[in-house]
């Protein structure tokens, strides 16, 4: 059984995947929060829970760790300092941090446009801008990745059915659900190995999708 680290485990898109992977026998899930009161929720579904800011030290976090999903995000809705914090630097400590442990794999929630982020309304540009950093720098960091970009996020129920390409070419929506189950996907080694695509909800079943791109 490999253990997970979710960053960002405590968000509305990061609990869809410590939920995933806790019904999977192959996984184990540790869940990176932020703060203390946030670990009843975790200890009522039975998984541990680490400690850490993505802006701090995170060697514990990433120590025997085998796998890593980085599902934080601002969103874009907070203060440009706040974004650069998590969306940004934070993601480049934890790929650092991760390299350093021998992590596997490291799967990666981006965003879609986030490969044009100048073509970004302008209050979303400093979003997109940190997303970009992040992805380049674990493009060339040696360390095995995929890089997931979905489009708009909603709460609406899992479809198993998806559109995935390096570049669908017009904007969509997705649910959280089905974009936990990509980015869980992903964390095998045979899935999308080292490459960056898009994700829209669609007429694929998610597994065919993947394995095409």
């Amino acid at each position: 059984m490999e253990k997970v680290l979710v960053a960002g485990a405590n968000g509305k898109t990061g609990r869809e995947i410590v939920e995933l992977l806790k019904g999977m026998p192959n996984y184990k899930p540790l869940a990176m929060i932020r703060n203390e009161d946030q670990k009843a929720y975790f200890d009522l579904q039975e998984v541990d829970t680490v400690l850490a800011d993505l802006e701090g030290d995170l060697t514990q976090a990433v120590k025997g760790i085998d796998r890593v999903i980085f599902g934080a995000g601002s969103g874009g809705h907070t203060p440009k300092e706040k974004t650069i914090d998590v969306d940004q630097n934070g993601a480049i400590n934890l790929i650092d941090q991760s390299k350093k442990a021998g992590v596997k794999k490291l799967v990666m929630l981006s965003s879609m446009g986030a490969d044009k982020p100048a073509e970004a309304p302008l209050e979303m540009q400093h979003y997109q801008e940190a997303k970009t950093a992040a992805d380049d720098h674990l493009r060339t960091s040696f360390l095995n990745h995929s890089i997931v970009r979905p489009g708009h996020l909603t709460n609406g129920e899992k479809t198993h059915k998806i559109t995935a390409a390096s570049h669908i070419g017009h904007s969509g929506k997705i649910s959280r659900k089905d974009v936990a189950q990509v980015l869980v996907d992903c964390l095998q080694p045979a899935i999308a190995e080292n490459k960056t695509f898009e994700i829209l909800g669609g007429d694929t079943a998610t597994e065919l999708a993947l394995q095409k791109l």
